[in-house]
């Protein structure tokens, strides 16, 4: 599970707008918004939860720790550059 911290520091980490994060995700970007806006994340569809995650994940992000204990984010340089290549 991810918290709408953890997608906003995601696409700012890779230094895409939300319009990128939705192409990239093949979400809207009205679901962007909505999403990056929450208070929490329960009531998405988990296909789109899933979609969001693959896309920043496949981008280089990785995601710590769980919503309760020290959720964030980290690049993974190695396979962000492989992704751009």
């Amino acid at each position: 599970m991810l918290i709408p911290e953890q997608i906003r520091a995601a696409r700012a980490a890779l230094r895409w707008s939300a319009s990128e994060l939705a192409k990239e995700s093949g979400l809207s970007l009205r679901t962007i918004q909505t999403l990056e806006n929450s208070d929490d994340l329960k009531n998405l569809r988990k296909s789109s939860l899933l979609a969001l995650r693959f896309a920043l994940e496949s981008a280089g992000i990785e995601f710590t720790g769980t919503p309760e204990d020290l959720p964030g984010v980290r690049m993974n340089l190695a396979k962000k550059n492989a992704a751009t290549s």
